[in-house]
């Protein structure tokens, strides 16, 4: 995931970039001293998410975050800021924003932003349709990187759930079983099996025993 950094004291720049840098799937592709330079940035090479201050010069941070929604820019943003006046509180939140931190922060606080933005935005690609417990998930402040997991019980996440559903979505007519999955996935077919669980406690699975295979049943799993 690229990230840009927007932060007019270069000592916070450096750090920002420095705790960023440790979270894993994450790159960090510039860093801007300014909004305006940071907007003619995002219009030519949009990413996935901004790490911005408020005050800064030439276009504060609230300035640069409307001038993103207005141009229809898909970037996510998280505020790093001292700013505590709860007006720039609630317009930054009204805009949309994943996150507000405020200053000092320390590391781990920055990273599970970064890691619950990640999460949200791999479940929302992991699925073509949303049932209430996902939107739930995407909406909910208490959604963090771990939430997913702890919804699909301990031992699975949503990059794992993601990757399980596109295979059974390439061919929704099916039948799947856990052994095709596994096989596809190269995951076990004891992950697979806790997986499929899931899916089925959640209603996007039905499951079906064949019993004419001439030998053991076999469970075939079918989109709902």
């Amino acid at each position: 995931m690229n990230v840009i950094i927007v932060e007019d004291d270069p000592m916070v720049a450096q750090l920002n970039e420095q705790y960023l840098s440790q979270v894993d799937g994450v790159r960090v592709a510039a860093r801007f001293a300014n909004g305006r330079d940071a907007l003619e940035y995002l219009k030519a090479s949009p990413v996935e998410l901004a790490v911005m201050d408020v005050y800064m010069p030439m276009m504060n941070g609230l300035e640069l975050l409307r001038a993103i929604r207005g141009a229809g820019i898909q970037t996510a943003v998280i505020m790093i800021t001292a700013a505590t006046e709860m007006p720039v509180v609630e317009d930054a939140l009204r805009l949309g924003i994943e996150d507000y931190i405020i200053k000092p922060f320390p590391m781990k606080r920055l990273q599970e932003a970064v890691r619950k933005y990640m999460s949200k935005a791999q479940l929302a690609k992991s699925r073509d349709t949303a049932d209430q417990a996902v939107v739930d998930q995407l909406l909910h402040s208490s959604f963090s990187a771990d939430s997913a997991t702890h919804e699909l019980r301990k031992g699975l996440n949503a990059k794992t759930l993601g990757a399980i559903e596109a295979l059974i979505r390439e061919n929704p007519d099916g039948p799947h079983t856990c052994e095709s999955i596994s096989a596809e996935s190269g995951l076990s077919k004891v992950t697979v099996r806790h997986y499929l669980n899931y899916l089925i406690e959640t209603g996007t699975l039905r499951s079906s025993i064949d019993y004419e295979t001439g030998g053991r049943p076999r469970v075939l799993y079918r989109l709902k």
